[in-house]
């Protein structure tokens, strides 16, 4: 790994920026550079012509105006993936597109998530970590990657698409390989385990999908039968788009929630006093695990295109301009946050960009957020003295923020 900066990039550092090439270090600790592209250039054409951007208010604004800045990634994603099965995926998948297709799923997924589908799947979900706090508890040490973080959102989307237990061991993996061709640079090996993925897992789902159209199950709690019955008025997804958003479905709910908690578990090690507030005043788990998403967001970048010619900050852009819109700086700006690089469990309002705006916020954010507040909660009434052992190991990648692996001592 790249040794994080002492200090901030100078403006002529900034000045060749970007993602193509990323900088020494960038992926451990990307906050420098942000920091400056904010000061210097918070509207920074890059090196291939597409638009960075790192202030709150620009990318608030890219995110309500959806008619100007487009979601579609077909005309952007055909070079970087030819005709091959992860760009049949990324163009198909709720998030990279434009209604009608975003607009028919989303209300799909969010109708199965409702307050009460959540406040069923609660128990099912404190049993499930609380029976992985065992597990840890008897060994007395744990990666709390591999043996928690990502063990919870595995299972929890699992039983909403109704994958039977036996059949969820290669899910992580998919996902892992899916998401990881996103990254902004994309290696051979990257695109190979890419597709591979995306092959294996739509011949997984044609099965699934074919017994669960003979044996459905309940709409209001089961998203495979919800997707597959369509909507009342008798809209319906076709096989394709059906299995692709299925993919999705895993993809999000899994790499984002397990980042969340992976993330929120190595920053209070940071911030003990923070981690002492928590422990102290269990209620403040809501506002802690808003702060956790907008100190080290899960995802760092979204994308856009312009439309049309318009114009962001006074800077002017043609129609087809791509534009990239850094979470990770939007939710450490000064100008809309006190203090934005320090950790404050209790911090109100919080009006992070983790989860995006407008129409295309995150279809799953009460699902994320139930996840995060009982496997962090329950976590630290278990071990409120844990601590790091040995090296973690980050991911690597610009676009998710998070760890493959973080060894842990827990303690008592």
């Amino acid at each position: 790994m790249g040794e994080a900066r002492n200090t901030d990039p100078s403006a002529a550092e900034v000045a060749g920026f970007g993602l193509s090439a990323l900088p020494p270090g960038f992926t451990d600790d990307p906050y420098p550079w942000y920091r400056a592209l904010r000061l210097h250039d918070p509207v920074h054409r890059m090196p291939d012509g597409a638009i960075f951007l790192t202030r709150h208010a620009d990318c608030e604004a890219v995110y309500r105006d959806t008619r100007t800045f487009s979601s579609d990634k077909r005309a952007e994603f055909a070079p970087k993936y030819g005709d091959t099965p992860l760009f049949e995926h990324h163009t198909t998948s709720l998030v990279f597109n434009d209604p009608p297709l975003h607009t028919r799923v989303r209300r799909l997924i969010a109708g199965a998530l409702s307050p009460r589908a959540l406040a069923d799947l609660e128990p099912g979900l404190v049993t499930l970590v609380d029976g992985l706090l065992d597990h840890m508890a008897a060994r007395g040490e744990a990666d709390l990657i591999e043996d928690f973080a990502a063990a919870i959102p595995i299972e929890v989307i699992g039983n909403l698409l109704g994958v039977p237990h036996a059949d969820r061991g290669p899910l992580r993996g998919w996902s892992l390989a899916i998401l990881g061709a996103l990254e902004p640079r994309l290696s051979p090996a990257q695109e190979a385990a890419g597709n591979a993925a995306v092959t294996d897992f739509l011949a997984y789902l044609r099965d699934l999908v074919a017994d669960r159209r003979t044996h459905p199950g309940d709409p209001e709690h089961d998203v495979l039968t919800r997707l597959i019955l369509g909507e009342a008025d008798g809209e319906r997804l076709s096989e394709r788009e059906l299995l692709h958003n299925c993919i999705f479905i895993l993809n999000a709910g899994h790499e984002t929630t397990t980042n969340l908690i992976g993330n929120g578990l190595h920053a209070l090690t940071l911030w003990p006093g923070e981690r002492a507030r928590l422990v102290d005043d269990p209620a403040l788990i809501r506002t802690a695990v808003e702060e956790m998403l907008r100190f080290e967001s899960s995802n760092q970048l979204g994308n856009r295109s312009t439309t049309a010619a318009t114009e962001i900050a006074g800077v002017a852009l043609e129609a087809g301009t791509r534009i990239t819109l850094c979470i990770g700086a939007a939710n450490r700006d000064p100008a809309a946050f006190a203090e934005p690089e320090r950790l404050d469990v209790g911090r109100t309002p919080n009006r992070h960009l983790a989860f995006g705006l407008g129409a295309h916020q995150c279809a799953g954010l009460s699902l994320a957020r139930l996840e995060g507040r009982v496997a962090l909660s329950r976590f630290l009434a278990r071990f409120p003295d844990y601590q790091l052992k040995g090296q973690p190991v980050r991911g690597g990648r610009a676009r998710f923020r998070g760890f493959l692996s973080l060894p842990a001592q827990l303690g008592t």
